[in-house]
């Protein structure tokens, strides 16, 4: 981790969840400003190497997003790392759903997350930066089908997160691009999800954030000669008593 001293990372959502342990961890080796600004003084009192700066930025506008590169280039240089953290879910059905939710869902999901990307990417070509990282934190909702009707849209948007991560794959080329791909885990985000009780009790395990900040440290720790590592399946381990439960609802 050494090499990336003195570089800036982006995390998007960094309040609460995934978002504030992956920015904790690249500080130690929002939506919510205050959350970010309480954040980044913990880490300050507890001596860490790297500064966290809140900069608060709606998703679901792109002169927002665009002002907040901007700021980026103009204080510090660029983006050498973003992390597309942010997303959101509305428990809203595909036959009873609000359009609005729908569209709320699409404009963070996937359209903040493509602008995010495009940005990094020509901030780290104009600067010539050979070994930027582009990180998108999707879900296993990106990959199967879950049997719950208010999930359903959520689910279609990180389809999309997987399908952009193959598509920007092969137009980068082997440059260094990962999908980290989080099973079930306890967050703020999903208590909005009225399924997410009954997945709970099912599941009766789940991921802890530290796990899938780790796992972007891992990443970002790996020399430059190794081989780009583009996707990351995080699965836990079922606990005897609920391994019934789990084979049920797969």
């Amino acid at each position: 981790m050494q090499r990336w001293k003195d570089r800036v990372a982006l995390v998007t959502g960094a309040s609460v969840g995934i978002g504030a342990a992956i920015a904790a961890e690249l500080v130690r080796c929002a939506r919510d400003v205050d959350k970010i600004q309480k954040l980044a003084a913990e880490c300050q009192s507890s001596a860490f190497a790297g500064v966290l700066v809140p900069f608060r930025c709606d998703l679901t506008n792109e002169e927002e997003i665009l002002s907040m590169f901007a700021a980026i280039k103009a204080e510090h240089k660029g983006v050498d790392v973003c992390i597309n953290n942010a997303g959101l879910a509305h428990p809203q059905s595909l036959l009873s759903g609000k359009t609005s939710s729908w569209k709320n869902m699409m404009d963070v999901n996937v359209l903040a997350l493509s602008i995010c990307t495009h940005e990094a990417y020509q901030s780290m070509k104009e600067r010539n930066v050979d070994d930027g990282h582009i990180i998108h934190v999707n879900s296993l909702c990106g990959h199967r089908l879950i049997k719950f009707a208010d999930l359903q849209f959520y689910t279609a948007t990180k389809y999309a997160v997987t399908a952009l991560t193959e598509a920007l794959k092969q137009e980068l080329r082997g440059e260094k691009f990962l999908m980290v791909n989080p099973d079930l885990f306890f967050s703020s985000f999903y208590y909005v999800i009225s399924a997410f009780p009954l997945l709970c009790s099912l599941y009766c395990i789940h991921l802890d954030l530290i796990d899938v900040a780790n796992a972007v440290i891992y990443v970002l720790g790996a020399p430059p000669h190794v081989q780009p590592i583009s996707n990351v399946l995080m699965l836990f381990y079922p606990t005897p008593t609920c391994s019934d439960h789990i084979v049920s609802i797969v």
